[in-house]
């Protein structure tokens, strides 16, 4: 979780990689990718369980470690794309080919120590982050969950799209669910809509407090604010996002009124690291 700035230098410092890591002939050009991500889905389907209707999901991940193989040939297809191809498909596939090789390198992440730990903040310590190693091949780069996040799905100017956040999945309860699906540039407006509606409905994570008359969002919010005040699709602030889901977010017609008048204060709720394993 670093600074604006710091992930600006970040974008710059994986471009300058996938030049330095491999030969031109080895990352520019790569063999013609499945932009339906058909495997993906398939191994989703197979291990994701929707839990409320899809508000939040468990992931089986003794299932894809039993399926380890097939999750390997998909992360292989991710890795052999190369970096002019990359750069020469259109936005919503270069967007969904990135929220997929997160989601599906997550949980290769966990499985290098499954079962053996509680969160993925196992996989870390007080000094160091699992989100920061690069071990990831991906575009002629060794590539971290922070470098795809934050340098490429979050760069400025690229898809300025706060609904990454409801996408990508961190492999803990408090996170939005794993979509049970992989997502596809023909469908991906829609998907991010429906992830973004299933995770502001879940009451566990965000919710008005009439009782104390305050909205009470996910720690998300408070993390990644700067994100809801690019004025994407109109979004001008977090109270204007917030206003959207007004009846996701509260029972009440006078609540609701007063979410959507943005006149209510905003406190955010605890986030569970808890493994969102479906043991």
């Amino acid at each position: 979780m670093t600074d604006l700035t710091r992930r600006h230098g970040l974008a710059t410092a994986v471009a300058a990689a996938a030049t330095a890591v491999l030969p031109a002939a080895a990352w520019a050009q790569s063999p013609a990718f499945d932009h339906t991500h058909t495997a993906w889905t398939s191994l989703l389907r197979k291990h994701v369980r929707l839990l409320r209707g899809g508000q939040s999901t468990q992931v089986a991940y003794a299932g894809f470690a039993a399926d380890r193989a097939a999750l390997k040939a998909y992360l292989d297809s991710l890795s052999a794309v190369g970096t002019i191809s990359f750069a020469g498909w259109p936005k919503a596939e270069r967007q969904a080919f990135l929220i997929n090789a997160y989601n599906a390198f997550t949980v290769e992440l966990i499985l290098t120590r499954y079962p053996q730990l509680k969160s993925i903040k196992d996989l870390g310590s007080l000094l160091s982050s699992p989100w920061k190693p690069k071990w990831i091949p991906l575009l002629g780069a060794k590539l971290s969950l922070d470098d795809i996040e934050h340098a490429m799905l979050r760069k400025r100017g690229e898809y300025d799209d706060p609904r990454v956040h409801f996408a990508v999945n961190c492999a803990s309860i408090g996170c939005p669910a794993l979509r049970e699906e992989a997502f596809v540039a023909a469908r991906l407006d829609a998907q991010l809509d429906e992830q973004t509606l299933r995770f502001m409905s879940d009451r566990t994570r965000n919710r008005f407090n009439a009782p104390r008359g305050r909205l009470e969002l996910s720690k998300i919010f408070d993390w990644y604010g700067e994100d809801f005040r690019l004025g994407h699709r109109g979004i001008a602030s977090l109270p204007a996002f917030a206003a959207r889901y007004a009846e996701q977010l509260a029972d009440t017609p006078a609540d609701r009124e007063r979410i959507r008048g943005g006149a209510v204060d905003i406190a955010f709720t605890d986030y569970d690291w808890a493994l969102n394993d479906a043991r």
